[in-house]
């Protein structure tokens, strides 16, 4: 096999050159971390199911018209995406009170919102990526107030769907973020959700139980992630009934 050019690799992914101009081979990895990566580990099946999920809602997305970066899945743990220039902010959608906003404003875990409420947060490791005001944005010059309204309006749009789609299967979603990215068609730019969407991005639980299906299992040792994130597979219809985590396979560069 042809030795292939990484672009980047971050903690969950890793970024490889396409095999076409404009496009991005994505490899999801089975490692897991929190708090910043201080909390790191490897958890079998982990990339294979993140692979598998986003390749899920961003197909549903790209049907319903909310554009995104993917393309096709092209394997167990690979997916062809486009390239974006990616908007250094993420954008989290929080439809009920958990993690950092109960502990910000002290509102108990799991007291539903008034409506959904869309933050910033700057996008710098060394910084724990705070939480940013629309004037930060403008002011640096991270985005436009035109981008800020189309990212707003794509994060509602993205946020409708999910809930939709978690609610149809007895999970309520509970809270999510998106990255963003912009490409350009001659003179235009469009906006468009890129990066990932999967239990790593976002808050899941179960209706009836409270029972936590995303990376707060690993956060609060609640007990095997692989097998949260196979629940929300086969609830979905990603994965049979009586599929199993897969284990990782060697990775040929």
């Amino acid at each position: 096999m042809a030795r292939r050019k990484k672009i980047y690799e971050g903690k969950a992914k890793i970024l490889y050159e396409g095999p076409e101009p404009g496009t991005i081979v994505q490899y999801f990895k089975d490692d897991a971390t929190a708090f910043n990566a201080e909390k790191k580990a490897t958890i079998d099946g982990k990339g294979v199911l993140n692979n598998r999920l986003s390749e899920f809602f961003m197909t549903g997305l790209n049907g319903i018209g909310v554009p995104t970066h993917f393309l096709k899945r092209l394997n167990m743990r690979e997916q062809l995406v486009r390239a974006v220039e990616i908007i250094p902010l993420e954008v989290v959608v929080r439809n009920v009170a958990a993690g950092s906003i109960s502990k910000r404003l002290g509102i108990a875990e799991g007291t539903p919102l008034p409506r959904p409420i869309v933050e910033f947060y700057y996008k710098d490791d060394d910084l724990g990526d705070p939480i940013v005001s629309e004037e930060h944005i403008i002011a640096f010059q991270w985005a436009t107030q035109q981008d800020l309204d189309d990212m707003v309006a794509l994060a509602l749009r993205v946020n409708d769907f999910m809930s939709g789609c978690m609610l149809s299967v007895g999970i309520k979603l509970v809270d999510f973020k998106i990255e963003v990215g912009r490409i350009f068609e001659g003179d235009y730019q469009r906006l468009i959700v890129a990066d990932e969407i999967s239990p790593d991005s976002c808050r899941l639980w179960d209706i009836e139980t409270g029972q936590k299906l995303d990376k707060d299992v690993f956060r609060r040792d609640l007990g095997n992630l692989a097998d949260a994130y196979t629940e929300v597979a086969q609830r979905l219809g990603v994965l049979p009934k009586n599929a199993t985590p897969m284990t990782k396979p060697t990775l040929i560069n």
